[in-house]
């Protein structure tokens, strides 16, 4: 507990006026309300020179439940700072900042959800207080437990529209804290993503990309995002979500809604406040749109294979063989890279069978080669991105350049032809990295069952499907000289007969399409 005297200093003998802003949470409000009584007993004559406000936006507990301590003070007290603070940095009077601070504190609402609580530090670490499959809903910032959990932990795309539930219902007694219209177009809002701890910016990311599509879905319209490390819970892996609903332009007892955004805008002096844009965020993002868009069709006749039913049964087995492999090769690339390799080569996998099930579109068949080849290779480039997405998408690019040379057309794609075409793609795959058998990297098994086949001038696949396996698992042996691996220590990668999880993947796609 701080000593009664050093509060006074803080406070200070007044020559002008003082605003104080406390979080709803028992001991915030004592202890604040104790130095504001203080002061007022020492200095009688100057009482009313300081305001106090408390700010409740939690909706995690219901109003019967908090009847007697009332809503927690979370992170849309910040906005409360902010906004207050600028209004007085600006030379505004006492009672305008303390109205001002009072109307945005009836007009926010706040949830909090974690995957746990924080580490206390000087405390031995605590077991957690969820199980692994559970999320808790309505966490505070003081390691207090929330009000409820789910379990399964649901993904992003169902917590966050359950957490807005909360936040902007007007049906439920328990909440209902804010008069939204939830008519499209009517509500205004300016949003606060906060960090409460543990969350990486990556992640944080996502969870506004989420908040924003999801108002939009329910025409709430967004006025301002701010996101960042605001008020934490120490390292607590959560976040929570606030909203300020803002004045309508018919409201006339309410500051104007240009004053309230103008006050949140403007730039502090304060290392801790986060940049934001100062503008409202655009209904839907601005993206190029998806290559699948874009209109590229091949020059000349199509292609086709001779039994086109098999063509589409035997990309549907790859796919299907490459999510099922998603499992084993994370784990090889968890120890052998940096663990992505299975959930990119599952997120092509399951992007091409998004594909394959819309028929009308008819963009993979048997009756058209190469743009089904074309098709996969943006697929490869828009759902699987990376290095892993940036190879296979100019190898098939390639690969459906080679087949429209070495074809005749409005003719069946001979073995000869797949084997010439696979070879220059490999060519040109070869123009983008430096990658050459053996080196542990994907390429060892695709050449490998490249050189076999054109051996056989195409007539013998299972021959090359043998050696591309083979390869793969010699790269359990192999040194890397490129790739992920080739930062790993090499002799706990041969140690461990941990095989090559690009490989490894090329290897299942190939055994599956050749079933």
């Amino acid at each position: 507990m701080i000593d009664p005297k050093l509060r006074f200093c803080a406070v200070g003998d007044l020559a002008m006026s003082l605003h104080m802003l406390a979080l709803n949470y028992t001991g915030d409000v004592l202890n604040f309300g104790l130095a504001k009584e203080q002061y007022a007993a020492l200095h009688p004559d100057k009482a009313e020179k300081v305001k106090f406000v408390i700010v409740g936006d939690d909706v995690a507990v219901g109003k019967t439940q908090g009847s007697i301590v009332g809503r927690r003070g979370l992170a849309g007290t910040v906005l409360v700072y902010k906004i207050a603070g600028a209004l007085a940095y600006r030379g505004a009077s006492l009672d305008e900042v303390y109205d001002i601070a009072q109307w945005v504190a009836a007009n926010i609402a706040t949830i909090g959800v974690g995957l746990d609580h924080c580490h206390v530090p000087g405390t031995a670490p605590a077991s957690s207080h969820l199980q692994g499959s559970e999320i808790e809903i309505g966490m505070g910032i003081h390691n207090e437990s929330g009000n409820r959990r789910l379990s399964p932990k649901p993904p992003l795309k169902e917590l966050i529209p359950h957490l807005l539930d909360l936040l902007t219902s007007t049906s439920d007694p328990e909440r209902s804290f804010l008069p939204f219209q939830g008519q499209k177009g009517r509500d205004e809002v300016v949003v606060l993503v906060n960090n409460l701890g543990g969350i990486s910016e990556l992640e944080l990311g996502a969870i506004v990309g989420e908040v924003h599509s999801a108002l939009h879905a329910r025409g709430v319209v967004i006025r301002r995002v701010l996101s960042g490390t605001f008020m934490t819970s120490l390292n607590m892996p959560g976040f929570s979500i606030t909203l300020l609903l803002l004045p309508s332009k018919e409201a006339t007892s309410a500051p104007a809604q240009s004053l309230l955004l103008s006050l949140l805008d403007e730039q502090p002096n304060a290392p801790g406040w986060k940049w934001s844009s100062h503008v409202a965020p655009h209904a839907q993002p601005l993206l190029a749109p998806p290559v699948s868009q874009v209109t590229q069709a091949a020059s000349g006749a199509p292609l086709k294979v001779a039994d086109t039913a098999s063509f589409t049964a035997s990309v549907k087995r790859a796919c299907e063989a490459l999510i099922a492999a998603e499992p084993e090769i994370t784990q090889m690339d968890t120890i052998a890279g940096d663990g992505d390799c299975g959930l990119t080569l599952k997120a092509g996998a399951e992007g091409i069978s998004a594909v394959l099930k819309n028929l009308s579109e008819g963009k993979i068949n048997g009756d058209n080669l190469g743009g089904s080849i074309i098709s996969v290779a943006q697929v490869a480039e828009e759902a699987m991105g990376g290095t892993s997405g940036a190879l296979y998408s100019i190898f098939f690019s390639a690969l459906a350049q080679g087949l429209h040379s070495n074809s005749t057309v409005n003719a069946s794609v001979t073995p000869e032809a797949w084997s010439k075409a696979l070879t220059s793609a490999l060519v040109k795959l070869y123009t983008y990295t430096r990658a050459r058998p053996p080196s542990r990297t994907l390429v060892d098994p695709l050449a490998a069952f490249i050189e076999t086949l054109t051996e056989s001038s195409g007539s013998d696949p299972k021959a090359a499907v043998s050696a591309a396996a083979a390869a793969a698992e010699r790269t359990r042996d192999i040194e890397a000289k490129a790739g992920r691996s080739a930062y790993v220590e090499g002799d706990r990668l041969r140690k461990e007969k941990v095989a090559d999880p690009g490989a490894w993947g090329v290897k299942t796609i190939l055994e599956s399409l050749l079933k």
